[in-house]
């Protein structure tokens, strides 16, 4: 007969405690918070205090902020950490709880008090929630009579700058500079973290060329970041002439184009695929051609090289970590945050600049 555990017996300050389901150390290997002559679990890992971060975002967006996450840990090692997103599957498993943005995420944490709260979104959602919930520390964003508003003066940086746009086009500082000025800390050179289980997929490419990938889309919405088709079939031309393998990438909107660009270039092209197994995919490039996209951002969690299209953001924003190189048009135009170009601004990238670069970067 399995003994009666009193509560006081529970350590629910535990990191692996649940409350609504066994911890995966009883899972595993069967232990209780105690053994049958009272010593404490080996796995017990006492947690003293509870942090939210709360980073919404595209999954791209959410990929750029997981640095912060290192120096959560170094400086407060007892925090249980918590984090809200859209994008709950890019998140690292050393998060502690992983919330998607729903009514039942929303309805939880109302019922948690925080010791800190870091909302890095400027989003009406993310600061209106940050506004409402409980916690002896708040920083970054909420809302104030309907609108985004600095917390404290560690935010203003960052607030302010996306509210004109002269101020941003001077901005010196880059995102991750940005947003652990938000948390109180100073930005030393904190890598991404990106999980990628790249070995679970097979994918048929030479073993002993190099890949260059081609991202060849930017989403439906910014079209002024779109370089031209013509120049992806030259640059993939170029690229197998000089004994590259280019690898063409892209998601679902993009398929059709890079079936098309695969067809006139002899370029590889292995099809769209869910986030994991994309991720697997950039992984098997030495180098990556691309936008500001969600590639980016996997491509530098993957430590990969990465030449970097940019027309419409301040380059400043973009931490490369010392991987690659930012090439803009040649052409001084005014479609700064812009959706779209008149001027079609990217045509004056050209595509012997890219494969100068590319070749630099990674010589054959």
């Amino acid at each position: 007969m399995v003994k009666q555990i009193s509560l006081s017996k529970i350590k629910t300050d535990c990191r692996h405690f649940r409350g609504d389901i066994p911890c995966k150390p009883h899972k595993k290997f069967g232990v209780h918070c105690f053994d049958n002559k009272g010593k404490v679990c080996q796995h017990y890992d006492k947690t003293s205090e509870k942090i939210l971060i709360i980073k919404l975002g595209a999954i791209g967006d959410v990929i750029r902020t997981t640095p912060i996450l290192h120096k959560l840990k170094k400086v407060k090692p007892k925090a249980e950490i918590w984090w809200l997103t859209y994008s709950p599957e890019i998140v690292p498993s050393s998060v502690d709880v992983v919330l998607p943005f729903t009514v039942q995420s929303i309805t939880t944490l109302q019922a948690v008090h925080f010791d800190t709260i870091y909302n890095f979104d400027k989003d009406k959602e993310a600061s209106a929630l940050c506004s409402i919930l409980s916690a002896r520390i708040k920083k970054g964003f909420v809302l104030k009579n309907g609108k985004c508003a600095p917390i404290n003066k560690d935010s203003e940086h960052k607030f302010i700058t996306g509210l004109f746009d002269d101020i941003n086009k001077a901005n010196t500082k880059n995102y991750l500079e940005e947003i652990f000025k938000i948390a109180g800390f100073k930005f030393k050179g904190e890598e991404y973290i990106l999980e990628n289980g790249s070995d679970e997929f097979n994918w048929k490419l030479p073993k002993n060329k190099k890949i260059i990938g081609l991202n060849t889309g930017c989403g439906g919405r910014w079209t002024s970041r779109l370089w031209p088709e013509k120049y992806w079939i030259e640059l993939a031309q170029k690229l197998k002439k000089a004994g590259y393998v280019p690898l063409l990438l892209g998601g679902e909107q993009e398929h059709q184009k890079n079936l098309k660009i695969a067809q006139q270039s002899g370029a590889t092209y292995l099809g769209n695929f869910p986030l994991k197994q994309f991720i697997s995919e950039v992984n098997q490039c030495n180098l990556v051609v691309t936008g500001v996209t969600m590639a980016m951002h996997v491509t530098i969690g993957l430590k990969k090289k990465i030449v970097l299209f940019n027309n419409i953001f301040n380059k400043n924003e973009f931490e490369l970590y010392g991987l690659g190189k930012i090439l803009e048009p040649e052409f001084d135009c005014n479609c700064y945050f812009s959706p779209t170009c008149k001027n079609n601004c990217m045509q004056y990238l050209k595509v012997e600049t890219v494969f100068d670069t590319i070749q630099n970067l990674l010589p054959r």
